[in-house]
């Protein structure tokens, strides 16, 4: 999931949302009010566009997807949302058969008859899978079932008329869903518990159009009251399925959880709070500032320039007492990586049909990558405590880095200038890049450092030019139309498998698909072709080595860096605050202790 910090938000109204619901207490100082931040926007709740972290952290909340995670266990683990089990799946692979809950709810809404929301059935989940392959949809989803289920790229072709029938994707009863794949794809369960597989009622995409985006009629454990570009404000929703905690079944373990206090919830019905204020704050100072507070935003990952200030060792990780004394707290290497990627879908940079020029070009990357100093990368962005490692699967998804030569992450100015001489680079003619990212402080100063490790190689600063964007949006847009040459971003896994990272350089995953890069070789398209047809075992992880081999020899990608964070949240909060894999759906366990539960 594409994560890319973004720049201040410009208030702006864009949701005026339903009919009022009675809580279980009146919004008033008594009220349990959770207070959180987030370091970007999103920009579109319908699920089919929700293709960043942001957006994710609502959707989850807002609708309902097949399955969710277990709120405590890591690594992490399926559990049944709107299903009853896990999928039945056929000694072949092929098929999956899953059983929806009966008496789950959509919202009340106007969309349905009398303002009513209707009963969720296995056909909603068929029609919202369909939504990614209607081409009026655009949508930014589609990527993860692409190929994989029968018929349904036909269907699309033949005008996506919704009252035919997709062969691999059928509704055979009222809580019955049924996927027949072109080939094995073990990782489809996971596919099913993210936002992007959040299911939709055909009544709200008729009454509200694009304006689902800013809409959301969900059955999910939230309702949106409020949404603007810098704020969030979400209620439970009434209607939402009593399904009492069993901590036992959420990966519970007292020797991790004790300090928490989540033993409360353990019995009780989510969600837990009146009231979720999400603050969208792109700026790290005012997030901290308003985190320090302590009577407003309640949550809040340790910014680099404080990380001296709260720990007390950095190997092994430890917060200082008074501060561990003030504050819950974690830390842990992150579910993710940030990476720079080439355009290769751009001549100056990637593939050209001039077999000479194409190796001029590989040369240039190569060049590129080696004169990358990720060590003073981590030192100036990420306080020394993030992992770098080879290739492009992070850490938190597998041990392969560990397996991988480390020289395309190490800096050898000789080697770069080396290949530049030699494949006929000069100050001269190296090709201007376009190197995009969102206007904030961070964001241009990694530009101007990244211009300023190029520069030691004699690319003339001129050469890479600074295209900024006000927000996110615009960003992403550049990123899917191809404009850019130079992309600096962060993928957060969608499911914990490292095929959620391969996938960004599959070539039929092009823009606007998530191989942004553009990458196209027929070989790690084979590789990964026969990578999905295989359970978890010795020769899909070496598949997945030769393919982070074939991206490393063709300079594809300067990779990568696992941010190792620290997370602080408020003694009342009773909660495990989670920001990996989707972590909004942490957001319906949250509960909050009273005032005077704290005097101690």
């Amino acid at each position: 999931m594409l994560r890319i910090a973004i720049a201040g938000a410009t208030v702006l109204l864009v949701c005026a949302c339903g009919p009022q619901q009675a809580t279980d207490r009146s919004v008033n100082d008594e009220a349990k009010v959770y207070r959180h931040s987030l370091d970007g926007a999103p920009t579109n709740l319908d699920p089919v566009q929700a293709a960043t972290v942001y957006a994710n952290y609502l959707t989850v909340n807002l609708y309902d997807t097949l399955y969710r995670y277990q709120y405590l266990a890591r690594p992490y683990q399926l559990q049944t949302n709107v299903a009853l089990a896990l999928p039945q799946v056929s000694a072949d692979g092929l098929s999956y058969t899953v059983r929806i809950k009966p008496g789950v709810y959509f919202i009340d809404d106007p969309a349905f008859a009398g303002g009513k929301g209707r009963e969720l059935i296995a056909a909603d989940l068929v029609y919202s899978l369909k939504r990614h392959f209607d081409p009026a949809n655009r949508s930014q989803g589609a990527w993860l079932w692409s190929g994989r289920i029968v018929g349904m790229e036909d269907w699309a072709n033949q005008g996506a008329d919704y009252s035919k029938t997709v062969p691999g994707l059928r509704a055979i009863d009222r809580y019955t869903v049924r996927f027949q794949l072109t080939a094995a794809y073990p990782q489809l369960p996971f596919t099913l518990a993210t936002g992007f597989s959040a299911i939709v009622p055909h009544e709200a995409v008729r009454k509200y159009g694009r304006e689902l985006s800013i809409h959301p009629v969900g059955s999910g454990p939230f309702i949106l009251r409020h949404f603007d570009t810098a704020k969030a404000v979400l209620e439970p929703n009434p209607r939402f399925r009593q399904e009492p905690v069993k901590l036992s079944q959420e990966g519970y373990d007292p020797s991790l959880h004790q300090d928490l206090g989540l033993e409360v919830i353990d019995g009780r019905s989510p969600p837990f709070v009146d009231r979720l204020e999400i603050d969208f704050v792109s700026q790290t100072a005012a997030r901290w500032s308003s985190f320090m507070k302590g009577d407003e935003a309640q949550y809040s990952r340790v910014p680099v320039e404080h990380i001296e200030t709260v720990l007390a060792s950095k190997q092994p990780l430890a917060l200082k007492p008074d501060w561990a004394r003030r504050y819950h707290w974690r830390a842990g290497i992150e579910a993710g990586f940030v990476y720079t990627s080439f355009n290769l879908g751009r001549e100056q940079i990637g593939h050209h049909d001039d077999p000479q020029r194409n190796q001029r070009n590989h040369a240039l990357r190569c060049a590129m990558r080696d004169a990358m100093d990720w060590t003073a990368r981590n030192n100036r962005f990420y306080a020394g405590i993030g992992q770098v490692f080879p290739g492009i699967v992070p850490p938190a998804a597998s041990t392969l880095s560990a397996e991988l030569p480390r020289d395309s992450v190490q800096r050898d100015l000789a080697r770069a200038e080396t290949r530049l001489r030699e494949a006929g680079w000069t100050a001269k003619n190296l090709p201007t890049l376009r190197y995009g990212f969102v206007n904030d402080v961070t964001s241009r100063q990694q530009f101007e450092q990244f211009r300023g490790f190029m520069a030691e190689i004699g690319y003339p600063s001129a050469k890479i030019i600074a295209v900024s964007f006000a927000n996110f949006g615009d960003f992403n847009k550049a990123i899917k139309t191809g404009q850019l040459d130079i992309i600096h971003s962060g993928w957060v896994l969608d499911y914990p498998d490292a095929e959620n990272t391969l996938q960004l350089f599959f070539g039929p995953n092009h823009t606007p698909g998530s191989n942004y890069s553009n990458y196209a070789n027929p070989t790690f398209d084979s590789l990964f072709r026969r990578s999905a047809m295989l359970q978890p075992g010795p020769e899909r992880h070496a598949l997945y080595r030769q393919m982070n081999e074939t991206l490393i020899a063709d300079c594809a990608v300067i990779s990568g860096l696992s941010r190792n964070r620290i997370y602080l949240w408020h003694k009342d909060v009773i909660g495990l605050p989670d920001e990996e894999i989707l972590g909004g759906f942490w957001l319906r366990f949250v509960d909050l202790r009273p005032v005077s539960a704290l005097a101690d």
